[in-house]
């Protein structure tokens, strides 16, 4: 399938997104497209598919101007787009989500249960996936559901399949599968639209790359014929010297030691410590417990033995307003559903942890608010119009700065980031951990919990790796490549 889209615009009330776009989509191509949060990626992808309706610009389908009315109207015709932000319906079983709308039945009206049950399977064998159909997929981790989309959206016999950060919540293992299943659909003909802030990702698997910023095209060009400091001077109009930057770490006291931390087929028998001013990783692939041992820490879920201590002394922490009130910070892996309200402003968001020391006599000081708010914008640069803007309407990244912003806020003793910079673009990351950076300075201990390599071994003073629910060893940042990081998160020494 051939799509050009021509000089796109597209505003939401006074806020122009995108500003004369053009794009060029050909047949079995895998395109990159790339730019800051809020560069307006997504959105002109939504105009392709009829999720927002265009305010001028043309767009031609094999030679015809289409336009369609709405998403389902753009699968019908061979586009399907895997949305960044997971389309999951927690209350229904993984199969039914692969299915919904699309149920297959017999001439009674009937499911096709067994069917159903084997075309599921094929797709999630051809993905390497081994999640129960039967299991309900608002307990499945947030990996898991994206890898039930991404077999959704195999299942529809594609043409063109647009992927919004689909490796976003993956581990390397799952990644590499991925790429696989992308250069089978290419050799299909299927065409490829990918949407990633990983550098490493599009060099690996793209044919050409258009890069966009603030909601107007700046280039298209072939893979072989760009690089990563070109492709970032044009997403970000500047040169972005050292992807991370330098640490000086100088730890103090322990302010986190957990002892024997276990929680029956989750996680077993977990030691480990954090000190003032350094930041530990953790890695791991998808279902090792990574999650599950931070969520126990910051009281999110119960756990059946073993010990917490900060700065010394043994704690019980069983909600996270208890883990708050001790100075832990968690900023969640799942920021739709866990990190923010997203109907409330970003001013709202922001202060939540913080409330109360606000309104010390019931009323709220709206001018200690307001200040500490645009502080926070200021400092984690949040592209926004205005603090009272709903979160929901920000772009990923936008959103994922506002829930960091949060966390900052409560002034934290112990900061549990997981996965810290999805869906985030080069230079916010970079942002990002220039922040990692102030906060260990100024004495807070920091846990990374990352499925990105180069982060885990670009930021971290100390690696824990972790294995089916057990630490499987701490290297030191010195000692650390990807190899051994991987031999031991498959199990090996």
């Amino acid at each position: 399938m051939r799509i050009t889209m021509k000089n796109i615009h597209k505003a939401f009330g006074s806020n122009q997104v995108l500003t004369g776009v053009d794009f060029d989509l050909l047949d079995g191509e895998v395109h990159a497209l790339m730019g800051e949060n809020g560069a307006g990626k997504s959105t002109m992808m939504n105009v392709l598919t009829g999720l927002h309706a265009r305010d001028s610009g043309t767009i031609i389908i094999d030679g015809k101007e289409t336009y369609f009315k709405n998403p389902k109207e753009a699968e019908q015709s061979g586009i399907t787009f895997i949305h960044q932000e997971l389309n999951i319906w927690p209350d229904m079983t993984v199969l039914e989500n692969l299915f919904i709308g699309k149920e297959l039945k017999n001439s009674f009206g009937l499911l096709k249960t067994a069917e159903m049950k084997a075309l599921a399977k094929k797709q999630f064998d051809r993905l390497a996936v081994s999640i129960p159909l039967d299991k309900e997929a608002g307990s499945c981790s947030v990996g898991e559901q994206q890898m039930i989309e991404i077999a959704k959206a195999l299942m529809t016999e594609a043409k063109v399949i647009i992927m919004d950060e689909p490796t976003a919540a993956l581990t390397e293992r799952e990644i590499s599968k991925l790429f696989d299943v992308i250069s089978s659909l290419k050799k299909a003909g299927v065409s490829i639209v990918y949407i990633s802030h990983r550098m490493e990702e599009i060099f690996a698997i793209c044919d050409r790359i258009t890069v966009m910023r603030d909601g107007k095209t700046v280039d298209t060009k072939a893979i072989p014929e760009t690089n990563f400091d070109e492709v970032v001077r044009k997403m970000v109009g500047r040169e972005l010297t050292d992807r991370f930057p330098k640490r000086n770490p100088n730890p103090g006291e322990t302010v986190l030691q957990v002892k024997g931390l276990t929680k029956k087929g989750h996680f077993e028998n977990v030691n480990f410590s954090v000190r003032a001013g350094e930041i530990v990783g953790v890695s791991g692939l998808m279902g090792a417990g990574r999650t599950e041992i931070m969520r126990a820490i910051f009281g999110l879920d119960s756990f059946d033995g073993g010990e917490i201590w900060l700065k010394g002394k043994k704690v019980t922490i069983k909600t996270p307003e208890q883990a708050v009130k001790a100075g832990i910070g968690f900023i969640t892996e799942d920021r739709k559903d866990e990190g923010l309200i997203l109907d409330f402003s970003i001013r709202e968001n922001m202060v939540l942890p913080t409330l109360y020391s606000f309104a010390p006599k019931g009323i709220i000081n709206e001018k200690s608010e307001t200040d500490f708010v645009t502080m926070l914008i200021k400092r984690l640069t949040v592209k926004t119009e205005s603090p009272d803007i709903a979160v929901g309407k920000l772009s990923g990244g936008n959103q994922q700065k506002v829930v960091i912003a949060k966390w900052v806020g409560i002034g934290p003793k112990l900061l549990i980031l997981d996965e810290p910079t999805r869906g985030v673009d080069v230079g916010a990351k970079r942002e990002i951990y220039e922040l990692m950076n102030e906060l260990t300075d100024r004495g807070v201990a920091i846990i990374m919990v990352s499925s990105e390599l180069p982060e885990v071994l670009g930021m971290s003073d100390r690696i824990l790796v972790v294995h089916e629910g057990k630490v499987n060893g701490e290297i030191l940042q010195s000692d650390a490549t990807q190899e051994k990081i991987m031999t031991m998160a498959t199990g090996g020494q």
